[in-house]
């Protein structure tokens, strides 16, 4: 392995990585930091997860020199909120021995804060592609010196249909620049974009050892399960001997929402990240998650674009990924700076045609999917799952509750809900017309006022219906 310092990166900035505990650089920032550091335009081929970010951040950084001129220096585009965020609290780690300011522009927050650090002088600026445009359209944003330009994810905004933005951005910036595009593939548009914007680059190519050491990383398992039976396996894999912070894929944002909720009624500590949570919801959850203080995050895949965390032990596909560039992405949270993971997918019957060309694509050999049940001996001995357990933290307040509902047939939950109802309007109506019906079908046979009505029975029953009428419960007149 070779140290940063061997690379020739500034002591401050190697200080400020090895008090993080990162001393060995990467294959791909062994390749790209010798070339970046002197200017040398750069095409880097590698996925999410290699190490990238300091691949270009640090020559980004070093290049600026220590104090830098206020004003905007340097510009990452990245595709994605979630990307914007990761890479911005990488580059603002690095600069933390330094004068030079980051700051993060990207739709879904308030605009006043971001363009408040603009004018403070911020000479790094990490941003997607929209607001970016917005700012600059509004001559808020000033790229007109941004010497040092990063596109990130260069495919992905090729999908998300940003390369005319891209381009908008370049006519911005000086002709005259370092440029660096790093991309996971390199389709045509891509390399058309590099011949037009770039000025002799250097190809590198880091994908194939990466992907290969990552393969071998990962444990994958794929099942083939009822959709009524997922939540009861998930619930047992997330008590798996050794199981650590675990990321959970699902299809849409509502059922990413649905089987957190689920997830956490049984216990577990989950977050959720998806496109019906505010920006600042999603960043809480994520902070939380990185921070380990929720240890499950159910998320979608756009939203998952900024998961970039080492120490997730175990990826489950709660829903078969589109095609295997998909499957890759969402494997690839796992497994990562060379560490073990395991990734489980979940595949329906009505999916299997998807998975036959996954398992194709990526040579897996596993063209039919076991059928698995939360109950099948395999789940358990593939995932060093106790024998026994159950889709269910049991804690000692949890048994009590347990208890009162086999007591009343009524649950915590069930009452307050009910208790939910009661508090609004028309259910409360509801409610209590429910309660006067019983209280007075009770009442014909007990007592219902003075013994001479009860025993009336041609009264009571002109009672129970002016009380019903009413609502009131109020004695009626005899």
């Amino acid at each position: 392995m070779t140290t940063f310092a061997e690379l020739g990166v500034d002591q401050d900035i190697v200080d400020t990585l090895a008090a993080r505990g990162i001393v060995d650089a990467f294959p791909i920032q062994e390749q790209t930091i010798p070339l970046g550091l002197p200017g040398q335009d750069i095409i880097g081929q590698a996925k999410t997860g290699t190490g990238k970010t300091f691949g270009f951040g640090i020559p980004v950084v070093q290049r600026l020199g220590l104090n830098p001129e206020p004003g905007v220096k340097a510009l990452i585009v990245v595709p994605t909120r979630e990307l914007c965020v990761q890479v911005y609290e990488d580059m603002d780690m690095l600069t933390s021995g330094r004068s030079t300011s980051v700051v993060a522009i990207y739709g879904g927050k308030a605009y006043e804060g971001q363009i408040d650090q603009l004018k403070a002088g911020a000479q790094i600026v990490v941003g997607t592609p929209g607001r970016l445009i917005d700012l600059a359209g509004q001559r808020l944003l000033d790229l007109s010196h941004a010497t040092e330009v990063v596109l990130d994810e260069a495919d992905k905004m090729l999908d998300l249909g940003f390369l005319p933005d891209i381009e908008k951005i370049f006519s911005k910036v000086p002709p005259v620049r370092h440029t660096q595009l790093f991309s996971a593939t390199m389709p045509g548009p891509i390399v058309a974009m590099a011949r037009r914007f770039m000025s002799n680059p250097i190809h590198i190519r880091a994908t194939d050892p990466d992907e290969g050491l990552t393969q071998a990383n990962i444990k994958h398992l794929v099942y083939r399960a009822h959709s009524l039976d997922k939540d009861e396996i998930i619930a047992r894999i997330l008590q798996s001997e050794g199981r650590g912070k675990t990321v959970v894929f699902t299809r849409t944002k509502r059922a990413a929402q649905k089987l957190a909720d689920e997830l956490s009624d049984r216990g577990f500590n989950t977050a959720s990240v998806h496109g019906d949570m505010s920006q600042e919801a999603r960043e809480r959850s994520m902070a939380a998650f990185k921070a380990g203080k929720k240890d499950v995050l159910i998320a979608t895949d756009v939203a998952a674009r900024g998961i970039d965390v080492d120490d997730v032990t175990h990826v489950i596909n709660h829903t078969i990924p589109d095609d295997e560039k998909t499957y890759l992405h969402r494997a690839g949270r796992t497994g990562r700076a060379g560490k073990t993971g395991i990734a489980v997918t979940f595949v329906d019957w009505d999916d299997l045609h998807k998975w036959a060309l996954i398992n194709r694509a990526l040579e897996f050999g596993q063209p039919d999917p076991v059928e698995t049940y939360s109950s099948s001996p395999h789940l358990f001995s593939d995932l060093d799952i106790p024998a026994g357990t159950k889709g269910r933290i049991v804690t000692a307040p949890r048994t009590q509750t347990v208890k009162t509902q086999e007591a009343t047939g009524e649950g915590d939950s069930e009452r307050r809900r009910r208790r939910r109802r009661d508090d609004s309007g028309a259910p409360q109506a509801s409610a209590d017309r429910e309660a006067s019906s019983t209280r007075t079908t009770e009442g014909a046979g007990t007592h219902d006022g003075g013994g001479k009505e009860h025993h009336d029975g041609k009264t009571a029953p002109r009672r129970r219906r002016r009380r019903r009428g009413s609502g009131t419960g109020a004695p009626a007149a005899s």
